[in-house]
């Protein structure tokens, strides 16, 4: 049953939105006719609302801080690679246990115009509104805890295939920043911009190398390491038929969450199946750009059975400061999801597994699930 929070968010919640600025969001609902489906005005007005605080904050932020973040040097960064519901959320949170590290979280991430100067007070507010659980997979979540760059780059760009989930009806147009493949080079080098500008705010605030996560990324190699040359990569897969179940589950729960028009149109198994292949196709093309030493592939299966000694050799691999140093804090880390309880899901028809084994057959062959 949904809690009280998941219903206001339902209504009123700005979706990848909070952190947006006036003129962003108008820019945004002009590309999109300002086609906002009567029963999502309430979000559209909840996020006109934030975008008119998050420019008022911007200013002082920019003023305090810009010059002091343009001069930051990014330290290599390590980046967690991996199709949506492959484990990445998982991964990041165990490599996150080591301090000697930082990463952006939930609240950074919302708020990348702005965090900064709120933060510290902010943070707080976002917690009395914020479900104490994820809602795809209950996985617990406060504004302080590892989040992914993609949400940033939704308020800073707009150039995220996320944003068509707001907007169904030009969703094949966000689907392109999925790869960027098919975009003007000018397209790429805003994106580009907007990713390091936020990398080094989040560097500025911690003084330490990141570990970053964006499934998106995955199909990104290229354009990563144009940015940052020397770059390391943890890549997780999964069975593609457990990825399949809970892509499809995840565009289930969170729609309701983002939109601002109705997706009655579109197919998701569809979408699943072709975005599925776009990212992979990518990742098998630009894996091999990444230096020898610096890449690092496991299985989700392996990680969820042991998943100490699958960080011990993500450390070897990348070779990642001395383990032994956190290898305490996290065994009791993994000590405390031991109630935790995964998703169910229902058996695939078969047409649909028979489906997802010949467009997905390269994923099968590379890493050696059954089809």
């Amino acid at each position: 049953m949904a809690t009280l929070q998941q219903k206001v968010l339902k209504v009123f919640g700005p979706g990848w939105f909070a952190g947006i600025t006036l003129g962003d969001w108008l820019k945004l609902l002009a590309q999109n006719r300002f086609a906002v489906a009567p029963a999502f005005w309430p979000r559209a007005f909840s996020i006109s609302c934030y975008s008119v605080l998050n420019t008022l904050f911007r200013w002082p932020e920019s003023l305090l801080y810009g010059a002091r973040v343009a001069r930051v040097e990014v330290p290599p960064p390590l980046f967690i690679l991996g199709h949506p519901r492959s484990g990445t959320t998982h991964l990041h949170n165990l490599l996150s246990i080591d301090e000697r590290f930082a990463h952006p979280n939930l609240f950074q991430v919302n708020y990348p115009h702005t965090f900064l100067c709120a933060e510290g007070w902010a943070a707080a507010l976002v917690n009395l509104f914020l479900p104490k659980q994820r809602f795809m997979d209950n996985i617990r979540q406060d504004a302080a805890i590892p989040y992914e760059e993609e949400w940033a780059l939704c308020v800073l760009t707009a150039q995220s295939p996320y944003v068509g989930w707001s907007f169904p009806h030009r969703i094949d147009h966000y689907e392109k920043y999925l790869t960027f493949r098919e975009l003007p080079a000018a397209e790429a080098t805003r994106w580009k911009a907007a990713l390091l500008t936020f990398v080094k705010k989040v560097t500025y605030k911690y003084q330490r190398p990141l570990i970053l996560k964006s499934p998106p990324h995955t199909c990104r190699v290229k354009l990563l390491l144009e940015l940052f040359p020397g770059a390391r990569f943890v890549h997780i897969h999964r069975n593609p038929y457990a990825v399949f179940q809970s892509t499809q589950h995840l565009w289930s729960m969170a729609r309701p969450y983002c939109q601002l028009q109705s997706a009655a149109n579109d197919n998701v198994q569809e979408r699943i199946l072709k975005q599925y292949r776009l990212m992979h196709d990518a990742w098998f093309e630009e894996r091999a750009l990444i230096p020898e030493g610096n890449l690092h592939e496991l299985r989700y299966e392996d990680l969820e059975q042991d998943p100490i000694g699958e960080v011990r050799k993500i450390y070897q691999a990348l070779s990642l400061p001395d383990m032994s140093v956190v290898e305490a804090p996290l065994k009791a880390y993994v000590a405390s999801l031991a109630d935790y309880q995964k998703n169910r899901h229902t058996e695939l028809a078969p047409e649909i597994k028979q489906r997802v084994a010949r467009e997905w057959s390269p994923a099968f062959e590379a890493w050696g699930y059954p089809v």
